[in-house]
């Protein structure tokens, strides 16, 4: 029976960066006991789409499943995971990004797209954060998005402004 990834990206930067990361990780992992959860290495980046003193740390997972996910019933899991460790607005009351200790984002499951009030997959921003980016070339190097065709080494030569190859 083929395998099904789901790809996630969590990051962290208030509180104790290193274990909001290790908790949350903790937590997808015991979701999900039938499946397998591969980590990436942690990348520290300042905050994305606002401005704050603090950086983030960032890492990505891939879980492998033996059956595709439901996307959206995936969603709703991490989601409750992400309220469990922290129960905070992740949002201003304007609609803008703040800082938070635990934040969650699934960024693609297999070449599987949706576009819903609820879920958009790939991630619609995936192609614009290096932090997402980094960890899924680690994860992922073969991956390709399945709307543009382009690898997440593409993707991120093209935020970069480079032409440099990515192994």
């Amino acid at each position: 029976m083929p395998n099904h990834t789901a790809y996630v990206n969590i990051g962290s930067n208030t509180g104790d960066r290193p274990y909001n990361i290790n908790r949350a990780v903790a937590c997808i992992a015991d979701a999900f006991p039938d499946a397998t959860v591969t980590k990436s290495t942690i990348v520290e980046s300042e905050a994305w789409g606002y401005n704050s003193e603090n950086k983030y740390l960032n890492i990505g997972l891939a879980i492998e499943f033996d059956r595709q996910p439901e996307p959206s019933a995936l969603l709703r899991r991490l989601l409750a995971i992400e309220k469990t460790l922290c129960n905070g607005p992740h949002r201003n009351a304007d609609g803008s990004y703040r800082d938070r200790q635990t934040d969650i984002d699934l960024i693609a499951i297999d070449s599987l797209t949706s576009d819903t009030q609820e879920l958009t997959l790939p991630h619609p921003r995936m192609h614009l954060r290096e932090f997402v980016l980094i960890p899924m070339i680690e994860l992922a190097p073969e991956w390709r998005h399945p709307l543009t065709g382009l690898s997440c080494a593409q993707m991120l030569s093209e935020l970069r402004g480079t032409t440099c190859t990515f192994f």
